[in-house]
């Protein structure tokens, strides 16, 4: 039987105990998780396969919290409770926050407009036991304004090579609509999140930014270095990577980034004013 209806599935899932999101032989990743879950219910219904395809891939320790992927498959009758089922089945670690019917032509990773990515730093002297999915940067209290001018330079269309790890991929081009960092007070402890928006991103290229950041500011340089860096191209001159665990994907998005931009830090500056 072939499959005539496609589907989106937003989902979150906790990036330490995966080897990535992208199915790997013999590996635990969030991608095999969800298909043997899927596979599971519809093979009842079909002898065909189900697989899905994701917006992008993620690294192994990074986490997320709506990511996206499509499938194709029979009529699911009732997605409600099929989406109950398929949470059971799925481990603790990884669940499905939404299913619904799509265009044919919809493709996660092709229609996708933008991606919304944040790198949390625990700020303090004391490291939380509470604190697995962030860096922890005991040094001094991060200079934020001298942060954000450095991440200034990074906004609009930009050949980032300085800032990717290697890889075959020769297309370095990215459009970054939103790079800000940002003091946030939560229960008890003192956060960075660093928040970058882009139409695509290169390997670890979050994570090097960020590392750049941290070693501006540990050594008092002139924020300005990070354009020097971009325009060089040259990945030897940026710091090393940051560990993975402190970086997770917040939103893929298919509407209008600007809206979304408005909308997501309006509701943190009301939020963080009400702690």
């Amino acid at each position: 039987m072939l499959f005539k209806t496609r589907y989106i599935i937003g989902f979150e899932f906790l990036g330490e105990n995966f080897f990535g999101s992208q199915k790997q032989p013999n590996k635990r990743t969030v991608q095999g998780e969800i298909e043997k879950a899927l596979n599971t219910l519809t093979r009842t219904l079909t002898e065909n396969k189900v697989n899905i395809f994701l917006s992008g891939r993620t690294d192994a320790k990074v986490s997320a919290k709506y990511q996206v992927a499509h499938f194709d498959s029979c009529k699911i009758e009732n997605p409600k409770k099929f989406l109950y089922s398929l949470n059971c089945i799925l481990p603790h670690d990884v669940k499905v926050l939404e299913l619904k019917e799509t265009n044919p032509t919809f493709h996660a990773q092709k229609s996708a407009l933008y991606k919304h990515y944040r790198y949390t730093i625990l700020n303090d002297h004391v490291a939380s036991v509470f604190s697995n999915n962030s860096l922890f940067y005991p040094y001094k209290e991060i200079d934020i304004e001298r942060a954000n001018i450095a991440l200034s330079y990074l906004i609009g269309h930009h050949d980032f090579s300085a800032f990717k790890s290697t890889s075959d991929n020769p297309y370095n081009d990215c459009k970054i609509y939103y790079a800000k960092a940002e003091k946030v007070r939560k229960e008890r402890h003192n956060f960075i999140f660093i928040d970058i928006i882009g139409n695509r991103f290169l390997y670890n290229m979050v994570r090097t930014i960020t590392g750049e950041i941290l070693y501006i500011d540990r050594n008092n340089l002139n924020p300005k270095i990070m354009y020097e860096i971009l325009i060089s191209k040259d990945r030897s001159k940026a710091a090393n990577v940051v560990d993975a665990k402190g970086l997770c994907l917040e939103y893929v998005g298919y509407d209008d980034v600007e809206s979304y931009i408005n909308k997501q830090f309006s509701k943190r500056k009301v939020n963080n004013e009400n702690i």
